[in-house]
């Protein structure tokens, strides 16, 4: 089967998400930069119902505190300081007990790959140790978690490729690069399992387009762009069951932005079609009020207090939409 776009009339709203049969032990999140720390938030947010957590180049859980200035200082450049894992993990903690994230058991058994690339000069490759650290300080009530940290690759503030993006070198728009690493299949191995075989040279399921409006929780706005993708291997279009692979964009890396270079050529189709995983790649708009030119994940505050917890509008967002898709959510 052709992989092939289906879009509706740009008059006309997109179409809905499709429903499909989910594996609830197969469901997973991951992300790059902002996309990275959404990531995590959700992973925090929903561990009872999630396997792990990808998190390429993003600051850890947390660290902004809702103070936008924090969040470009030491959450962006690791100064004048380290964001403290102890002190962030306490949070965690804190808001565990008070119901605003899943139950520390949620994690117990899942899996963290921390990848930062050690030529990031936007995103400290010092705060991979923070991202790690939090999770860690975690482990002893969370029995059987296990945390990855991938950070002597040299490549800069993307998501590694073999063949797709820019040349790894000068990095850039649309951040893929042609790094000779597949990213995508390494985080997939490590959320889904190795692989029995190698990936296809192409995609050969559907990546369909479908309205993100009827998620929004009432009365809140979180920030979503018209449309986003599902990426559907043919063994799930087809009705078998399927894990689910929730891939967050970064800043400046929506499909306004940049097209479509994300949402198919970032490797996680291929490798889609060989674990039997179903990809969603939920799109953030860029505003100005709130501010968020960059079409960033929420991981500071703008779409209100409770941004990084289950009440926040982004999760309550994925929650309606992973629901609507068929993922066992609340």
């Amino acid at each position: 089967m052709p992989l092939a776009l289906l879009a509706g009339c740009s008059a006309q709203p997109p179409p809905p998400l499709p429903a499909i049969t989910v594996d609830p032990d197969r469901v997973a999140v991951a992300g790059l930069s902002s996309g990275a720390i959404m990531a995590s938030q959700a992973h925090f947010a929903w561990s009872d119902r999630l396997r792990g957590a990808a998190l390429v180049a993003g600051p850890p859980y947390g660290c902004a505190g809702g103070s936008l200035e924090t969040a470009l200082g030491p959450c962006i450049e690791a100064s004048p300081y380290l964001p403290d894992a102890s002190r962030l993990a306490g949070r965690v903690r804190e808001r565990a007990a008070a119901g605003q994230l899943a139950p520390l058991a949620g994690l117990a058994g899942d899996v963290v790959y921390v990848l930062h690339g050690r030529d990031d000069a936007i995103v400290a490759p010092a705060l991979a140790d923070s991202v790690a650290g939090v999770y860690q300080a975690l482990s002893d009530e969370a029995g059987g978690l296990r945390v990855e940290k991938d950070t002597d690759r040299a490549f800069p503030h993307l998501l590694p490729t073999l063949d797709s993006g820019v040349d790894c070198s000068l990095g850039g728009e649309p951040w893929l690069g042609r790094c000779d690493f597949d990213a995508a299949g390494a985080m997939m191995a490590r959320l889904f399992g190795e692989p029995g075989k190698a990936a296809p040279a192409e995609a050969a399921g559907e990546l369909h387009r479908f309205d993100q409006a009827p998620f929004a929780p009432a009365g809140l706005d979180p920030s979503m762009a018209e449309a986003g993708y599902l990426y559907l291997p043919p063994d799930c279009a087809a009705g078998a069951a399927c894990g689910v692979l929730v891939a967050f964009h970064g800043c400046q890396q929506n499909a306004d932005k940049v097209g479509e270079s994300f949402v198919r050529d970032a490797g996680f189709n291929r490798w889609a079609d060989v674990h039997r995983v179903a990809v969603l790649y939920p799109q953030v708009r860029s505003s100005y009020l709130p501010l968020n030119p960059k079409a960033c994940w929420d991981w500071w505050g703008y779409t209100g207090e409770a941004y990084d917890t289950r009440d926040g509008a982004q999760l309550r967002w994925l929650a309606a939409a992973l629901a609507a898709l068929g993922a066992p959510m609340p």
